[in-house]
């Protein structure tokens, strides 16, 4: 069945959403990332205690792309 549209505003759509307007089937948008963290991070619960005297965070990551989603 035919979608009727009317009055549409778009204020953003960032990198990694889907606008569409009409009918359609499936959508999946996809997306990644590098995340890079020191000792005792991402931590979650009460009560946790970290004793970190020197806390340090070394990237060396030569290659261009990790995680390729183009195409997919």
């Amino acid at each position: 069945m035919p979608a009727i549209v009317g009055a549409v505003k778009v204020i953003n759509v960032s990198a990694s959403s889907i606008f569409h307007i009409g009918d359609v089937y499936a959508m999946a948008p996809k997306s990644s990332a590098k995340t890079y963290a020191g000792g005792g991070s991402f931590n979650t619960g009460s009560g946790i205690h970290i004793q970190l005297s020197d806390s340090h965070t070394y990237v060396n990551d030569n290659d261009k792309f990790d995680q390729t989603i183009i195409g997919t």
